[in-house]
This record gives C-alpha cells, sequence and structure tokens, in this order.
C-alpha cells in the first residue's frame, strides 16, 4: 500500500477566479432574465385570452352564407356592443353554433319582402348593394312583421342559401344571443381589413 502522497494545490489566479465568478453572475443573470421574460410573456397571454374573450372575440367562418363579404374560412374579430344598426354584420349564437348575419331591422322596425324577393324595412325599399341574389326561397314566417323589443331581424347577404330570420326556426335574435359586430378581417392576408 502506498502512502497518502501529499497532493500538489493548485491555486486559481485573480484572472482565473474573476473568469469564474463572471459566469457564476452570467447564468445567474440569464436565469433572472429568463424567468422575467417568462413571466412577462404570460401576463401578457393572459390579459391576450382575456381581451379577446371579454371585448374582441376571433371567430373563423364556416358557410358561405355572408358571401361576397365573409367567405369559408376567413378569420374574423367581433366587437362586442350593444349599438347595432340595419347593415351590420353581426355574429351570434344559435343553438350549439355561431351564426354570421346581417341586421335587416331593429326593435319596432316592419319588416316585408315582396314577391321578386325585395326587401323592406318600415315600407321603405332597403338598398342592398351586397347581396348576392334577391331574397327568394324559404321564408315560413308571416310577412309583414314587426321587430319585438330586444330582437334584431337578421338576414345572410346569399339569400338562397342563408337559413336566418326568414325562418321560423331561427326566428328573431336575442340581445343575449349576439356575441358582437364584425369588427375586421384579420385572416386571410388579403382580405386583412375594416369588414363593413
Amino acid at each position: 500500500m502506498k502512502k497518502n502522497e501529499p497532493r500538489e494545490v493548485v491555486i486559481p489566479s485573480r484572472e482565473e477566479v474573476a473568469r469564474e465568478r463572471e459566469k457564476l453572475r452570467n447564468r445567474s443573470r440569464f436565469r433572472r432574465n429568463l424567468f422575467s421574460t417568462l413571466g412577462f410573456l404570460a401576463v401578457v397571454a393572459a390579459v391576450a385570452v382575456l381581451i379577446s374573450t371579454q371585448f374582441f372575440p376571433v371567430i373563423q367562418v364556416s358557410g358561405d352564407s355572408m358571401e361576397p363579404l365573409l367567405e369559408d374560412g376567413e378569420i374574423l374579430v367581433l366587437q362586442k356592443t350593444e349599438d347595432l344598426e340595419t347593415g351590420d354584420p353581426i355574429a351570434f349564437y344559435y343553438q350549439s353554433r355561431i351564426l354570421l348575419k346581417r341586421v335587416i331591422g331593429t326593435a319596432g322596425d316592419y319588416i316585408d319582402i315582396d314577391e321578386e324577393g325585395n326587401v323592406y324595412v318600415n315600407g321603405e325599399l332597403l338598398d342592398e348593394p351586397y347581396v348576392r341574389d334577391k331574397s327568394l326561397g324559404e321564408c315560413d314566417i308571416e310577412l309583414p312583421c314587426q321587430v319585438p323589443e330586444g330582437k334584431l331581424f337578421v338576414m345572410g347577404d346569399h339569400r338562397s342559401v342563408s337559413i336566418d330570420s326568414r325562418s321560423s326556426q331561427v326566428g328573431f335574435i336575442g340581445q343575449e344571443q349576439i356575441m358582437g359586430k364584425v369588427a375586421f378581417s384579420v385572416w386571410p392576408l388579403d382580405r386583412i381589413g375594416i369588414v363593413k
């Protein structure tokens, strides 16, 4: 057996000690910055989720009942508001789905549709440059009709395929069903902009 031989003790130089200290400081600084950045991103994400659910919901168009204004697959940002007018495109809950339609009449308005598919609000022909076709097709409600208090009469722009307030299945839309007014499109890129 060998006796324990004395080991040579290496004493680091000042420069080596300074380099090691700097490495430790940098590691500590990196961790602090990482946790600070992750915390900031978590707060930003939480605020974004809160804003998108409470003030500006984001939805995707499914179907063609609002063409040519809105196309299938388009991603929209809504504005939560109770101040809706004739002509505003809106999103609302219907059963377990979200539908997109245009406000045709508000509380107290009289709505009528003639044999040629022209829409009248309070006896005046509604100027509808946005419609794809006339309001012909399924209509199982009695016209003319008056929009009840707290309700809206809505129709899709692509009238021949739209199921809307002309059908007793959908009927008048209550304020509690409304998600919001369509504010702008964010996808696809060639359609980014304000929706009117």
